[in-house]
This record gives structure tokens, C-alpha cells and sequence, in this order.
């Protein structure tokens, strides 16, 4: 139970993170190109475009051999759902001008990096998108920063020919997001290294021994 608290906390502050940084108004991640791109392509909202990015990212994740976790389902599904709560409610409120603007974009990469221990610390299962990173560095053996690079900057070229708002603040987060995480795992003392994740496969396996355990009669001797 404790797993599964310390995961929706994770969850519901990454959520927080993202929509400080697209209130921000400075430019939106990678990521957040591409989701507000689909959005505008199609009328579905960013949360929702979120929600369908990482279905098809869960499924090339699973076809591709990388093992899922709930925690990767989860990821898929609430931080969208969070994030339409916020933003739909206007919870989050927007700023006019430059300074409260970075003080705000700034706020929410902190705020990312928090979610980040509480969610990886949950040791249920990468996210989609860091489960792609993983799939990708295994196949063609090059770095997990061109990987990831790579892939965000698809995004991100894709999300801009679709009209997704890139702006100064875009750079910023793709050059400093995963600093302010490092940054914030070191203030935390939390080692991602010595994280021990629990895959479905694993309970799925543990749950059918239950099963045959109490199917097979007992034995008097």
C-alpha cells in the first residue's frame, strides 16, 4: 500500500509540474509539443493526448521486450487525468510577465524532480516514455543521452509541425530538466541505481502459484 501512495503522490505532482511549466507560457517541453500538437490536430484535450501517446508508447514498450510495470500503466493514464483535472479547473493560475513566468517554469521543473523520487522510488516500473529510452539504448547500443535526445527531439519537430507553442523556455527545460532532477535526487539522498522495480510479469507469476496452490488437494501423510 505504501508503494501504491508514494506512486499517485509521485503522479499527481508530476502532473502539477507539467502544467506550472505550460502556464508558464515560455514554452513547452518536448513532450508537451508533441501532446499539445495531437491536441490541436484532433480537439482532445493535452491530459487526453498524453493518455493516447502513452498507450502506444506501452505497447511498442511491451513489443520491443521491455518489461512493464503498474506503475507504467499508471503513468500512462493518471498523469494525463491530473493534468486535465488541473487545467480544466483552473487550479493552476497564469501569470502575466516575464519574472513570475520563470519563477513559474522554474518552480515546475523543481516540482518535477520530486515527483520523479516519489514515483521511481515507488519501484513499480519505468514510464512510457523512459521505458521507449530503455528499449532503444538495449537495440542499437548507443547512449542513453543520444537515445533520449534523439527522441524528444522527435517529438518535439514533430510536435512544432503540428503547432505545438515552442518557445526560449523549451531550451531551457531540454537543457536543464535533467540537471534539476540529479540535482534534487542528490538533495533527497535517493540512488535511482539502487531501485529494485516489481514488473506485472513477477505478480502475474506469484498470483498463478497462489492459484494452483490452493487447487491442489492437500496431502495427509
Amino acid at each position: 500500500m505504501q508503494r501504491i501512495i508514494r506512486l499517485f503522490i509521485g503522479l499527481c505532482l508530476y502532473a502539477v509540474g507539467i502544467v506550472l511549466t505550460i502556464h508558464a507560457n515560455l514554452g513547452l517541453s518536448p513532450w508537451d509539443v508533441f501532446h499539445q500538437g495531437i491536441s490541436l490536430l484532433t480537439g482532445i484535450t493535452m491530459g487526453q493526448a498524453s493518455i493516447a501517446v502513452g498507450i502506444i508508447l506501452v505497447i511498442l514498450d511491451a513489443v520491443l521486450g521491455e518489461r512493464l510495470g503498474w506503475g507504467t500503466l499508471c503513468n500512462m493514464l493518471f498523469i494525463g487525468l491530473f493534468m486535465d483535472f488541473l487545467m480544466l479547473n483552473q487550479l493552476i493560475p497564469i501569470y502575466e510577465g516575464i519574472i513570475p513566468n520563470i519563477i513559474m517554469m522554474l518552480l515546475g521543473m523543481v516540482v518535477i524532480g520530486v515527483a520523479s523520487y516519489f514515483y521511481i522510488g515507488a519501484a513499480l516500473g519505468s514510464g512510457p516514455r523512459d521505458g521507449l529510452m530503455i528499449a532503444l539504448t538495449k537495440m542499437t547500443h548507443q547512449s542513453v543521452r543520444f537515445i533520449r535526445n534523439s527522441i524528444e527531439l522527435s517529438a518535439l519537430i514533430v510536435g512544432y509541425l503540428l503547432g505545438g507553442f515552442v518557445g526560449i523556455g523549451t531550451l531551457i527545460m531540454a537543457i536543464a530538466l535533467g540537471y534539476i532532477i540529479q540535482f534534487t535526487f542528490k538533495v533527497l539522498k535517493f540512488d535511482v541505481n539502487s531501485v529494485k522495480h516489481r514488473f506485472i510479469d513477477e505478480d502475474l507469476i506469484l498470483l498463478k502459484e497462489k492459484i494452483l496452490k490452493r487447487k491442489s488437494p492437500d496431502v495427509f501423510l
